[in-house]
């Protein structure tokens, strides 16, 4: 681009009015701002190689050189931090997060401290406050996990429940229940 004028500060500092109205600022440090016509889309690239954008509706995007990251605010408070590995996390501005792994599994934090995990294959894994844990699997099969038992649900009905001591029951859907105990030996089995 052709230069209009060019004015030199005493602190060092270069600036130069381009004919297409643009404004370049040239700093001793080598960090240099470029001002858009329109004044309102500004990029300022740093001597450490970090970028940092604001575009007219007042979108700010950094570039962190040395981490190959990028950090996205948005006018509206939601901020995206792009990773060079491709994880990329969303900070929504009433405080939940968003993570997206590099393998496609969505984990997203919620501002009353529950979890959400959704993982490629399907499987769903939500984790209460109180740190009991509910697994969702594709093929319709669910697990709750709580301080006292583990437990599995199958989809044709059949419950089977791990104690912490232990102690295993089986309950089936034709009505059956079975019962063992640490050992695996069968305490009761109410075979129908």
């Amino acid at each position: 681009e052709e230069i209009q004028r060019e004015t030199a500060y005493p602190d060092g500092k270069v600036e130069k009015v381009l004919k297409n109205g643009c404004h370049l600022i040239f700093f001793p440090n080598g960090t240099w701002k470029k001002v858009g016509s329109d004044g309102k889309t500004v990029t300022i690239t740093f001597f450490n190689g970090d970028v940092k954008q604001i575009m007219p509706d007042q979108t700010v995007i950094y570039y962190y050189a040395d981490a190959k990251t990028t950090h996205t605010t948005y006018s509206d408070g939601l901020e995206v931090l792009q990773f060079s590995n491709g994880q990329i996390e969303k900070h929504y501005p009433d405080g939940k997060k968003e993570i997206t792994f590099p393998d496609q599994t969505i984990k997203n934090l919620f501002t009353d401290g529950q979890e959400e995990s959704i993982f490629p294959d399907g499987t769903i894994v939500r984790v209460q406050r109180d740190g009991s844990k509910t697994i969702e699997f594709n093929n319709g099969q669910r697990e709750l996990h709580t301080s006292q038992f583990k437990r599995r649900e199958y989809p044709d009905g059949t419950v089977k429940t791990v104690y912490v001591n232990g102690q295993q029951e089986t309950k089936y859907v034709s009505g059956r229940v079975r019962i063992k105990d640490k050992d695996g030996n069968i305490i009761i089995d109410t075979k129908l």
